[in-house]
């Protein structure tokens, strides 16, 4: 009997010390879907925030709900076709594509509102909702886009974007992470402010870019901000990141191994208190 009463004290204690699991949803674009594509990254990555957050936190299993290219006003306006499932966990990592696109961002009482699908904070709040509806106990954690610099994409020159120093349809990128600390704000969401508490700046996203010298035709590597006003022609010009430029970003935009282990080491530090 006294057996069977340590055993049994045994395995409560050893329950007691176990962490339940805890289920994780990422919903993004490019920058989450690639974590499960890196054969897309031309294998620069090894692997994206997601599988960092959970080598660090064995007991969170993620749901990968990146979708490449995908805009907030996108991922809004597919909510209910997108199989999303009840979790304990939510992120939502967008923006950076609805400011390239032109998307209208709004304001905030357009989210709080729920005014639609006519800007980027209505949008937020459609997310939000299907979110809610799914589990109203669920811990909702916003991440804002990054900064970004001449994004060229490895696998066709031709897909290429300046960065986030000029304004693209009269809108900078910056107002997109404000709009993103503004919800987090209003909702009472933990928020990892990637544009503004990273570290990962227009100066630190790639060693430099390699570009012909306007006037002597030869390759130079060129650090940022001296590269923003040289051309670059994707139909006769090297691709213009090789390995040896990669820094917070391999190509400007998506984030590298270094860049990965930052969001991630953000996430952690909110992700381990739930």
């Amino acid at each position: 009997m006294k057996r069977i009463l340590l055993l049994f004290v045994l395995v409560c204690t050893l329950a007691s010390f176990t962490k339940k699991e805890t289920t994780w949803t990422a919903i993004g674009d490019s920058i989450t879907y690639l974590n499960d594509h890196q054969d897309e990254t031309g294998n620069r990555i090894t692997s994206g925030y997601m599988s960092r957050v959970v080598k660090e936190l064995p007991n969170v299993k993620f749901t990968n709900q990146g979708h490449n290219g995908w805009t907030a006003v996108g991922i809004a306006k597919e909510i209910e076709n997108l199989g999303i499932q009840k979790s304990d966990v939510y992120s939502v990592f967008l923006g950076t594509n609805d400011w390239w696109s032109g998307q209208p961002l709004g304001t905030l009482s357009d989210y709080i509102n729920n005014t639609g699908l006519k800007t980027v904070y209505g949008s937020y709040r459609i997310i939000i909702n299907k979110l809610k509806h799914l589990n109203p106990d669920a811990k909702i954690v916003l991440i804002t886009p990054m900064q970004r610099v001449d994004f060229v994409y490895i696998g066709d020159s031709h897909n290429n974007a300046w960065g986030s120093y000029k304004d693209k349809n009269g809108q900078m990128l910056s107002q997109f992470a404000d709009a993103v600390n503004n919800i987090g704000d209003y909702e009472h969401f933990k928020i990892v402010d990637l544009y503004n508490k990273s570290g990962m700046d227009l100066k630190t996203l790639v060693k430099f870019k390699r570009l012909k010298d306007p006037q002597t035709g030869a390759y130079k590597n060129y650090s940022y901000p001296d590269f923003k006003d040289i051309p670059f022609n994707p139909d006769t010009d090297e691709y213009p990141y090789p390995a040896e430029a990669i820094n917070n970003t391999y190509d400007g935009l998506h984030p590298s191994d270094k860049g990965y282990q930052i969001i991630a080491d953000m996430l952690v530090k909110i992700i381990k208190k739930y």
